[in-house]
């Protein structure tokens, strides 16, 4: 049910929820201490004054800290679900409720509600998108031509958004700078590997409450995500496989000890599947036919069209939910295929996402992109744009400062040497 506020349009779940969602949001800012920095300053300079604002992520503990980092920093901004499963109810309507921040978000809405909620997003006017996955930004580009004059430019951090917004590029239709964040250093080494790892395991596990020690666990996918899961699977006991269609990540992957089959391969000896791909249907009908009887298939990657869904649910029998964001497909051939949250993002729909000490270093490339946009209005051509290499090491540093960890620097004889062509062995 839609909750109401004479103070603000927004749809949320509840109201009432905003005691512990505001309980949880100040625990997640005990580590994330580097986006708390950069909202203090944002407070005081206020970048963002006079522009209107919109984001599109997942409503969460650690998304709540990015938004009230950019209201501190003056910019009127609105938060919507960029995935139907993924909010945090309570959240929410701490935001709603306790930062006067509108939201449009409700876990489990539908297809219907969460392209509403876009077209909401883009009522707003925004000067700034904030994407994930790129459906507002597509929606503009396809839909709100008329729009794009009021755009400074807006920010990505999904690989399936960057993956998107190329493509747009290479048609000739993103017309206005794009931030990648995505690409940055402190986010897909950090975020992707050690974020997306350690979450989708711990979806999984709450999801099903399995052992995963002596599955055969398939990772589709050896990007940063995929190497990231691979590697925590491995820690809890698990023989992973891994499927890949690029042949220098195919050979990272074994040389990294794990096995690499074809995925028809590899669909015979799964227990669990995760795909962390992006792209569609890696796991397809045929895929689905050679699985053992019970397998367990989730996706980690972006949208659920990951896994062919359709085809699934053409050869069932029966779907019954077996546990919450657990259903079991009783196919006809007899065998039965379980699949996780929907085929959503595993990590947000049986969990909490990534923990807060990895997004903070994510959501302040967030904050300082936006910022990087609106110093920069109209300098930028349109395409994509690159995390400064200074504001990467920036985060990194003060990240470091935060955990108290402390590193070298070169002396004046190293830096000496290490521009120098003339000086040898």
């Amino acid at each position: 049910m839609t909750a109401t506020s004479p103070r603000l349009k927004h749809e949320v779940k509840d109201l009432a929820l905003a005691i512990l969602g505001r309980q949880r949001i100040d625990w997640a800012g005990r580590e994330m201490p580097v986006l708390a920095q950069i909202r203090d300053r944002f407070a005081k300079e206020k970048p963002f004054a006079g522009l209107r604002l919109v984001a599109c992520s997942h409503v969460t503990t650690e998304t709540a800290h990015l938004a009230i980092a950019l209201k501190a920093g003056g910019a009127d901004a609105i938060l919507i679900a960029s995935n139907p499963l993924s909010t945090q109810d309570d959240v929410a309507a701490s935001l709603v409720a306790d930062h006067e921040i509108p939201v449009f978000a409700q876990k489990g809405e539908d297809n219907e509600t969460y392209n509403r909620h876009v077209q909401i997003a883009l009522d707003h006017r925004p000067n700034i998108i904030i994407d994930d996955g790129s459906d507002v930004v597509a929606e503009l580009v396809q839909n709100r031509q008329h729009q794009i004059a009021d755009l400074i430019g807006s920010t990505e951090e999904t690989t399936t958004g960057i993956v998107r917004l190329r493509a747009m590029f290479n048609d000739g239709v993103l017309t206005f700078p794009a931030m990648n964040v995505n690409d940055a250093d402190t986010k897909h080494f950090f975020d992707n590997r050690y974020g997306t790892g350690q979450s989708t395991l711990d979806g999984i596990i709450r999801a099903t409450n399995i052992l995963l020690a002596g599955k055969n666990i398939v990772v589709v996918g050896y990007g940063w995500c995929g190497k990231g899961t691979a590697l925590r699977a491995r820690g809890m006991g698990g023989n992973v496989i891994v499927t890949e269609i690029d042949p220098i990540k195919a050979i990272e992957a074994v040389m990294d000890g794990f096995r690499v089959l074809p995925m028809a391969e590899a669909a015979t000896y799964g227990d669990i599947f995760i795909t962390v791909t992006g792209n569609k249907h890696v796991i397809r009908g045929e895929h689905f036919d050679a699985m053992k009887d019970g397998a367990i298939v989730c996706n980690s990657g972006h949208f659920d069209l990951e896994l062919d869904l359709k085809y699934l649910a053409s050869k069932a029998k029966e779907i019954k939910d077996v546990r919450p964001f657990t259903e079991e497909y009783k196919l006809t051939s007899g065998k039965s295929v379980v699949v996780l949250g929907q085929g959503r993002l595993i990590n947000l729909a049986a969990a909490e996402g990534h923990p807060s000490a990895v997004m903070d270093m994510s959501f302040a490339n967030q904050a300082l992109a936006v910022e990087y946009l609106v110093k920069n209005k109209g300098k930028l051509e349109p395409g994509l744009h690159s995390i400064p290499v200074e504001v990467d090491q920036e985060i990194a540093r003060l990240k470091l400062e935060a955990m108290g960890i402390h590193i070298d620097t070169l002396t004046a004889d190293q830096i000496e040497y290490i521009n120098s062509w003339t000086s040898g062995t």
